[in-house]
């Protein structure tokens, strides 16, 4: 909910209505003020779409000057006839420096380490949401651009921990640390080089789902914990028997002692998984459509509504029934 709050700041400072935005997302108004609330990622996906409309500002109102919508498309045409990754990078970060206002986005070398650098007074919670989904958007563009997932070694952000920071390490797939000299992202340099591997035609395609798609999307290539959550949620689509430790690390043609270190090296585990595709689904099928609580709990694999109500109030720290009500 920290970043359902975030994402309307720009529209508020600008004096627009935000409850009709947010009910044409589905969300409701008053989920605002429970901090442990979450939505599903089509809810966000579609307020980010309202926002994007109401404030015409591909920065949604967050920054310190507007950005008009269609910038970020032509940075991007821009950048594709580049003849490598790093080439690209430098033509799209001198092409937004030409607007004044505009973010101040660099690359560094550091070694054989790349660093993405967004350069920006964070005082604001919104300056950081903006310069967090800068970095993110980045990231996966330049994926997309090269056609696979880009590994991160760190991520650094130069502002003290947020109370939701246990979160930032699955959001961006890597270690993560606070008070950063700069608020950026690593990678090994050797991508710098990778060749551009898309065409215009690929890139008309990116745009019109962008940049809600590059927010949400994190597949290039993806880590093990990503390849294990898309298998389990496929899973549990077809089934309320979630496959065990040994079973999924079959479909992922690995033992489970393998599938077991590789989660703990990218910081989580198989029953974190498994609550976070449960929690979502959970989530879902209370926000979204009318059936019935203890249907969602069979559905999900709980042989007892109480145990889904308490698992339901660790997730977001409230019952099913409220979560609805509200």
């Amino acid at each position: 909910m920290h970043r359902v709050r975030a994402v309307l700041r720009g529209a508020r400072r600008r004096g627009l209505d935000t409850a009709p935005l947010l009910q044409a997302a589905g969300i409701p108004p008053l989920l605002l003020g429970d901090d442990r609330a979450r939505v599903t990622p089509d809810q966000f996906a579609l307020l980010f779409r309202a926002l994007y409309r109401a404030t015409e500002d591909e920065f949604l109102g967050l920054g310190s000057a507007p950005s008009r919508p269609g910038t970020f498309a032509m940075m991007c045409h821009a950048s594709l006839g580049c003849r490598d990754l790093g080439a690209a990078i430098a033509r799209g970060t001198d092409f937004y420096r030409l607007f004044p206002g505009g973010p101040d986005l660099g690359l560094e070398q550091q070694g054989s380490q790349a660093l993405f650098v967004v350069r920006s007074d964070l005082g604001r919670d919104e300056d950081r949401f903006l310069a967090e989904c800068l970095v993110i958007i980045w990231h996966r563009l330049c994926s997309w651009l090269v056609g696979r997932r880009i590994p991160l070694l760190r991520a650094g952000f130069g502002y003290p921990p947020p109370p939701h920071k246990d979160e930032y390490e699955e959001l961006f797939g890597c270690p993560v640390h606070f008070g950063a000299p700069v608020t950026g992202a690593a990678f090994e340099a050797h991508w710098l080089a990778a060749p551009l591997v898309r065409d215009e035609e690929e890139l008309a395609g990116m745009l019109r789902r962008s940049p809600f798609e590059l927010l949400s999307r994190r597949a290039y290539g993806t880590t093990t914990g990503e390849q294990a959550h898309r298998a389990l949620a496929q899973a549990l689509r077809a089934s309320p028997r979630l496959p065990s430790l040994g079973d999924l690390a079959a479909r992922l043609a690995v033992s489970p002692a393998t599938l077991r270190r590789r989660l703990q090296e990218e910081g989580t585990s198989y029953q974190r998984l498994k609550d976070a595709v449960r929690r979502d689904a959970a989530i879902a099928g209370l926000a979204e459509g009318r059936e019935p609580i203890a249907s969602i709990a069979a559905r999900l694999g709980f042989s007892e509504d109480t145990s889904f109500h308490r698992a339901f109030r660790r997730w977001t720290g409230t019952t099913p029934g409220a979560y609805r009500g509200r």
